[in-house]
């Protein structure tokens, strides 16, 4: 049995950012399934959105969001995100982060902004084009000074441990608290207990539900899964990000190609050589990521081309190196030299805009329980999310989060005895092949059928499957010993079930969702929520929409 004050399931910019605003005087744990730097984060390429330069504005950095959201952002969470952003990149500099700066005609130093889709100004704070990189490496730095926090690395946490799973038939207005986690150390194959008075989940997305990714392998849905388990309701699953431009090649099918090419005049080009996206958006290239890769899903079944291409050679070859020198040399590593030629790419999944529902301080459904990142639902990303605001979510409401904590010293004595984890009654797994067949089937119909572009019929197929292989992963957790890959397929496999669910429920096409049966956007459901609840398995969306018919391909890149 280990106790802390706070345990902390997830050890990205989130988890860690968290654990540094945790005071001193409390004794933290950090949960990091591999190692410390193997999550998300550091894959994180572009930077952080802040108002820093004196044209842009609050409002206008808040209107830029809420339009890329497409009608469901929540106006108070995009604020405190917004407002809060330059003083996110003052910490980071005081972490000791060296973000990319440049020199004015005077001499003086000033940060270079980037510009990325979505965007009307040059906002994106960055470090070259591996930001997250930076900054894991600066939190993981200043972790190791504090005496307070302990980290435990190849740590993939099982479940929550809750009240209410304790006590059997729990009161009427009794309420759940959660109580800690049963963790699986897998470098000793041990299951052990951690006992916290206050749980924060903070284990990022869940794209690994995709055969296509840009994200590491770790990215699994974990908290979301955790969170449902423990009765807290989620929100907007529907509404997955695909990343337009994901290298093409057989050996990089996980290496994304920042937006801020794009953002430095990257073109999009057919294999003819001809540019395309102005026939989608007048933004062109810039629009919001929801638009270009849908647009480039398009070219390609229509056509029946592979992928697409990525040119930025008509840029001096030194500015391409200077601002993009890990991409410039992954893409040479492969094959292509951006400084001469277009680079093949595709649209991956990339970013789960929904999540477990919380409060602008990180609370859920369950006391106790804390969610702060890409794992919630906060209402600052509606229905698709701009562009290097994933970053500045986990700094800001890790932030908000710690506020809260810090302040709530005392939670209510629960006198439960937590029951060590039982495997009397288990035994070694007997068929590894069922495990990694089930993550193979899930992944492809996934991408097959709960894509970039749906149909009702696509999703309907989709549902029959995830209830044949929840039935069966229900089965084997039950008669075998756990292991880290079951532990994320079990994760997954329900995640997927609530994308799916979410998908249905939701008759229109809006942001990140897009179906052919509902082509249109429907502005009586402009402000209206996808929210599923463990409890009772209810859509808060209208059963059926009405919508006019039309031409699905014609209304493909309306909102």
């Amino acid at each position: 049995m280990h106790e802390f004050d706070v345990l902390i399931i997830g050890s990205g910019a989130a988890g860690l950012s968290l654990a540094l605003r945790i005071d001193p005087g409390m004794q933290v744990a950090v949960l990091s399934k591999g190692g410390l730097d193997a999550g998300s984060t550091a894959w994180a390429q572009g930077g952080i959105s802040a108002v820093i330069d004196e044209e842009d504005s609050i409002d206008q950095h808040m209107a830029d969001t809420m339009d890329t959201g497409a009608g469901l952002c929540d106006e108070s969470a995009v604020y405190q995100a917004v407002v809060q952003g330059k003083d996110m990149v003052r910490w980071l500099t005081d972490l000791g982060i060296n973000f990319t700066r440049e020199k004015s005609a005077d001499g003086k130093s000033y940060l270079h902004l980037t510009r990325e889709g979505g965007h009307t100004q040059r906002r994106v704070v960055h470090a070259a084009d591996a930001t997250g990189r930076a900054i894991q490496n600066s939190l993981i730095r200043n972790i190791a000074n504090k005496e307070n926090i302990r980290i435990f690395e190849q740590h993939i946490t099982i479940d929550l441990i809750t009240t209410h799973k304790l006590c059997d038939n729990p009161k009427p207005g009794f309420e759940n608290h959660c109580v800690g986690a049963y963790v699986l150390d897998t470098v000793n194959h041990r299951v052990e207990t951690f006992r916290a008075r206050h749980v924060v989940l903070a284990t990022g997305g869940a794209s690994k539900v995709y055969l296509y990714t840009s994200n590491p392998d770790g990215s699994s849905g974990d908290g979301i899964a955790m969170a449902w388990r423990a009765g807290c309701r989620v929100a907007n699953m529907e509404f997955m990000q695909f990343h337009p431009t994901c290298l093409y090649h057989p050996s990089a099918k996980s290496y994304l190609i920042t937006e801020s090419v794009r953002g430095e005049g990257g073109k999009l080009l057919l294999p003819d050589g001809s540019e395309f996206m102005h026939e989608f958006d007048s933004r062109g290239v810039l629009a919001p990521r929801d638009i270009v890769a849908r647009a480039i899903d398009h070219k390609m079944k229509r056509l029946g081309i592979d992928c697409v291409y990525l040119d930025i050679s008509h840029k001096p070859g030194t500015f391409i190196k200077q601002h993009f020198p890990n991409v410039y040399a992954r893409c040479l590593k492969s094959g292509y030299d951006m400084c001469k030629e277009p680079v093949p790419v595709v649209p991956a999944a990339h970013y789960t805009c929904g999540g477990v529902m919380t409060d602008l301080h990180g609370r859920t459904d369950v006391r106790y329980l804390y969610a702060i990142g890409e794992t919630t639902h906060t209402g600052l990303h509606g229905a698709n999310r701009m562009a290097s605001n994933s970053l500045l979510e986990c700094l800001v409401f890790a932030s908000a989060t710690s506020h809260e904590i810090n302040s709530d010293r005392s939670p209510e004595s629960l006198d439960l005895e937590i029951p060590a984890w039982d495997e009397s009654r288990v035994t070694e797994p007997d068929e590894e092949v069922v495990v990694a067949h089930n993550w193979d089937e899930l992944r492809r119909f996934m991408w097959d059928y709960v894509g970039i572009v749906r149909t009702t019929k696509r999703l309907q197929r989709a549902k029959r499957r995830v209830d044949l292989l929840i039935s069966e992963i229900d089965e084997y957790y039950s008669n075998f010993r756990v292991n880290g890959d079951l532990i994320e397929l079990r994760n997954i496999t329900l995640v997927a079930d609530i994308i799916i669910k979410s998908a249905l429920s939701r008759k229109e096409s809006r942001g990140l969702h897009y179906t052919l049966d509902y082509p249109y956007t429907d502005d009586a459901l402009g402000h209206t929520d996808t929210i599923l609840d463990p409890g009772t398995e209810s859509s808060a969306q209208k059963p059926d929409a009405w919508l006019p018919e039309a031409n699905p391909q014609t209304a493909l890149f309306s909102r």
